[in-house]
């Protein structure tokens, strides 16, 4: 289909849909009704621009890259779609005189509920490169019924609902039917060595489930590319129990359905409990599968042996949840194909790469040896095996090391490591920032380091540039395009060419009155949805990411008490007004951060009660935090929050999207905050607090938060104001988490105290600089200028040239 359409041709399209799918003409369509057939019509363009490009890839034989993630937080597709081909004015002018107005139908659409945080967001950003820069690329995930969950805030208190996305976002899914898969879990295996000297693999009394693949369109900018989503719903295939019906026993006939359906109900099922443990197995076992099952069949549709995979095949696990690409790829090359195991094992080493995520003991994903023998008995077979081998390769490397090679070990102490089988089962493993890479090397993987050096390397994060600026900030981007040209919305390193113009007033105040303009818009937005009114003269203080300790929004709050303790004993200081803006949701089994959410938003109650505080000050926590938010938040955002305690953070992408829109960084020396500073310049962020290293050396003093409290008169008010509490509740509970931790944990475990009297003076100084617009501007534009540096497809070259060894096509 023909992308380059004027708009009598795309009226022509629109009234078509409206008839053949909707039975109505444009005159009796409702908003939603034109909002699929909008979709529909793009959809279609979509599939029949990936059937060609598809076959172009074929027949150039082109190695293929496959994305394994078990999230992608995508967002909504319409807008980004059509701008992306090019096409949003012409739709614009197409609906308007068909009675209806773009934007009201971009409202229309639910944020697809595949995602939740940073992870997702990537695995997003990065399948747009790799069709904008003309790279073949699948991306395999779970078609999740529901989200994360929709998040309501009831008197303070995160409150968990269905995500319900589909009824507006299936109509971006393509049924493929034709390439349903069988997964199988549980029961027993036997062996059966055949005459040939091949061992077959049986199965009794295992369970199977299909796998029925939804595909997605991802549309590059400019590009003859369109990626592939494949996303995985969970189906019974045992016969209907008709009998039990019958009799009436309508729940017992349908149980096995729904113990299938429920793998791909929602995602991330909270896992503080066995029965969440083991669905969270079930379900990246059941991605996996299904996934590697699709890329062989593909594979050999097109060559016919499996010998050339390593050459034509890139298979990227991203964190841990897919780890299990290893054994299943292993399981198919040796069960199904009869490779022997030596070479079937070089075939997966070349094939697969890991990327990792988290220095985070907890994310490092473990799972009871039983319960993994017991739900997957032929792929712990595997894993044993890898396992008994890697540890005669660490033996032969660190003889007599005992203690080195259980911690390096695939299976120990009762638990299966996932982490440890991702770097033993692929040929690159990489960090997301600088930092974090070193820490890596250093810490969790550094005996792995020492085995294979060449193994490990770092490609920091990057987000699509053109989502999140040009189009999320069109004014914004419109200066740009004067200035510089529009060459940087295709090579993002040219947006370092806009630093001449830092010193320049015009463009300083232009870029002031855009971002006052988005400051307006934003505000106007959540006046229209919650009510609640935002200074726009204020400044827009922003801490957006999910809610965990490390991430420090206590921090944020204690600062806030300070200022709030600051004015009740002075209503009539003087202060530049600032509304601190939070978006985050916290994991449903997270009891500390659903705690830090109720002190915030009874903080900002607190405030809301006091006409002369709330002149100067605002919390305003953003109920149900998502993409569509913050594609609207982030172009009026000027002091971006990323105050993690260094060593935490991996990397994080919000900081790259804000640094681009304009924000100033407030922030330590963790993750991306390292390379964004050199990029930009120490004078234009603001740093503070400890090092990674200095962290380090005050845990192995002995970290004692209790001296922070009694040497800080400041910090000793705020901690008793928490347990006196805000709007009626006491928070002694996060007073005691902070002094003497709960239950015999540490004392606060994230240092906020030691961290604290550095940001609170810091933050003071990016008070006293925003007085100062013309430095202010001036700081602000060397971050845009700078901010080329992370976009998305700088990432993606580099995973390009350097570890999957991918070729355009175009």
């Amino acid at each position: 289909m023909n992308t380059n359409l004027n708009t009598a041709q795309v009226k022509e399209l629109l009234e078509g849909v409206l008839q053949r799918h909707f039975g109505c003409t444009a005159k009796e369509a409702s908003k939603e009704q034109m909002y699929k057939a909008a979709a529909i019509t793009v959809k279609n363009m979509l599939s029949d621009k990936q059937s060609e490009y598809k076959r172009k890839v074929n027949k150039a034989g082109a190695k293929r890259v496959y994305y394994m993630c078990m999230e992608f937080l995508l967002g909504r597709s319409l807008k980004t779609n059509l701008c992306n081909l090019g096409l949003q004015e012409n739709y614009k002018k197409a609906l308007k005189q068909l009675g209806f107005d773009l934007e009201d139908l971009y409202e229309c659409e639910p944020d697809a509920g595949l995602g939740n945080g940073g992870l997702g967001r990537l695995a997003a950003c990065f399948l747009d490169s790799l069709s904008s820069l003309d790279y073949p690329a699948t991306g395999f995930s779970i078609c999740y019924e529901y989200g994360l969950f929709k998040q309501m805030i009831v008197d303070g208190m995160q409150v968990e609902l269905p995500d319900v996305w589909l009824p507006g976002g299936e109509v971006w899914l393509v049924p493929r039917t034709d390439r349903i898969y069988k997964v199988r879990m549980g029961g027993h295996v036997k062996e059966n060595w055949r005459e040939d000297g091949h061992c077959e693999i049986l199965y009794e009394g295992a369970e199977e489930i299909e796998a029925v693949p939804y595909d997605m369109m991802i549309s590059g900018a400019d590009s003859s590319a369109v990626s592939l989503l494949r996303l995985w719903k969970a189906r019974d295939i045992q016969n209907f129990n008709m009998g039990l019906f019958n009799q009436g026993q309508y729940t017992r006939a349908l149980e096995n359905s729904n113990d299938a359906e429920v793998i791909s109900k929602v995602l991330y099922p909270s896992d503080n409990h066995t029965e969440g443990k083991l669905l969270r197995l079930t379900q990246q076992y059941f991605l996996v599968s299904a996934s590697i099952q699709s890329i062989l069949r593909d594979h050999m549709a097109v060559y016919g042996t499996m010998d050339n995979l390593a050459d034509k095949v890139a298979i990227h696990i991203n964190d841990t949840h897919p780890a299990l690409c290893v054994p299943e790829l292993m399981r198919i090359l040796v069960d199904d194909y009869f490779y022997p195991w030596d070479k079937a094992w070089e075939m997966v080493k070349k094939t697969v790469s890991y990327t990792n995520h988290t220095v985070m003991p907890e994310a490092l994903e473990t799972w009871n040896e039983d319960l993994f023998r017991l739900k997957l008995p032929r792929i712990y077979a595997i894993i044993r095996e890898i396992n008994e081998r890697f540890c005669k390769e660490a033996w032969e490397a660190f003889p007599g090391n005992w203690d080195r090679i259980s911690k390096m070990s695939i299976i120990g102490y009762g638990r299966v490591r996932m982490a440890n089988l991702s770097v033993v089962g692929s040929h690159s493993v990489n960090g997301v920032s600088k930092l974090h890479s070193d820490i890596l090397k250093k810490t969790i993987f550094k005996d792995f380091y020492k085995l294979y050096p060449d193994r490990f390397d770092n490609v920091t994060n990057g987000i699509a540039h053109r989502r999140w600026l040009c189009y999320s900030n069109p004014e914004l981007a419109a200066i740009l395009d004067e200035c510089i040209g529009d060459a940087y919305r295709h090579s993002p390193e040219r947006m370092s060419d806009f630093a001449k113009f830092a010193d320049d007033v015009d463009v300083q105040t232009r870029v002031r009155a855009v971002k006052h303009h988005n400051k307006v818009a934003f505000a106007n937005m959540i006046y229209q949805k919650t009510g609640q009114a935002i200074d726009t003269h204020s400044i827009y203080d922003v801490q957006i990411k999910r809610l965990h300790e490390y991430k420090r929004q206590l921090l944020n709050a204690l600062n806030i008490i300070g200022l709030y303790l600051d004015i009740k004993d002075n209503p009539n200081l003087q202060m530049q007004p600032q509304t601190f803006l939070f978006g985050a949701k916290a994991a449903p089994g997270y009891a500390m951060a659903k705690r830090i959410i109720k002190l915030l938003c009874m903080l900002g109650k607190e405030i809301d009660r006091d006409p002369v505080v709330r002149e100067k000050l605002r919390v305003v926590f953003l109920e149900n935090y998502s993409v569509s938010l913050a594609e609207a938040l982030i172009p009026s955002a000027e002091i971006s929050e990323q105050i993690s305690l260094a060593g935490k953070e991996a990397s994080g992408t919000g900081c790259m999207k804000l640094m681009m829109n304009g924000a100033l960084t407030i922030g330590t020396l963790d993750g991306a905050n390292v390379e964004m500073q050199a990029a930009a310049g120490k004078e234009n962020m603001f740093i503070f607090g400890l090092t990674a290293s200095e962290v380090e050396q005050l845990w192995a003093e002995g970290y004692h938060a209790a001296n922070f409290y009694t040497g800080n008169e400041r910090l000793r008010r705020i901690i008793n104001a928490l347990t006196v509490g805000f709007a009626g509740e006491s928070f002694a509970d996060i007073a005691n988490y902070l002094l003497g931790g709960q239950n015999g944990a540490i004392a606060d475990p994230y240092m906020c105290l030691a961290d604290f009297e550095s940001y609170r003076l810091t933050h003071e100084q990016v008070v006293e600089a925003y007085k100062d617009k013309q430095r202010w501007y001036k700081m602000s534009i060397y971050n845009i200028a700078a901010s080329g540096q992370f976009a998305a497809d700088r990432s993606i070259e580099e995973y390009a040239t350097r570890i999957w060894g991918l070729k355009k096509v175009k």
